[in-house]
């Protein structure tokens, strides 16, 4: 019996048998992670593309007060005080240019405090 099953699961999955398709075998990929260094007044990068529909996260860290990035129409918040990383997990599904602002007023330059992120198909 155990004969039998070896040759079957090498003609599925060797031989191109339909049984069980390769892809259930396959780890899905992990997200892309894009590093975002915030300090007065200005984002490193200031501007990334993104595809619709994969998932990426966003890796923020403050280099010197504390710093939010806010993309409204995306409906996107994230926030890291003086020193710290935080990160937030999204999946883009709409196509466009959206323009992220600091959400946490850190000084005189805050309100030119900005980073665009263009979503493609």
């Amino acid at each position: 019996m155990r004969h039998k099953f070896s040759a079957w699961l090498y003609a599925v999955i060797f031989m191109g048998g339909s049984a069980v398709p390769l892809q259930h075998f396959r780890a899905q990929s992990a997200p892309q992670r894009i590093p975002i260094a915030a300090k007065r007044f200005s984002y490193t990068p200031n501007e990334i593309t993104l595809k619709k529909g994969q998932p990426v996260v966003l890796v923020l860290t403050s280099e010197d007060v504390e710093h939010g990035l806010k993309f409204k129409e995306l409906n996107l918040l994230v926030v890291a005080k003086k020193g710290q990383t935080r990160e937030m997990a999204f999946t883009p599904d709409k196509v466009g240019t959206f323009i992220g602002q600091c959400s946490t007023f850190c000084g005189s330059g805050h309100g030119s405090m900005k980073m665009t992120m263009h979503v493609t198909e």
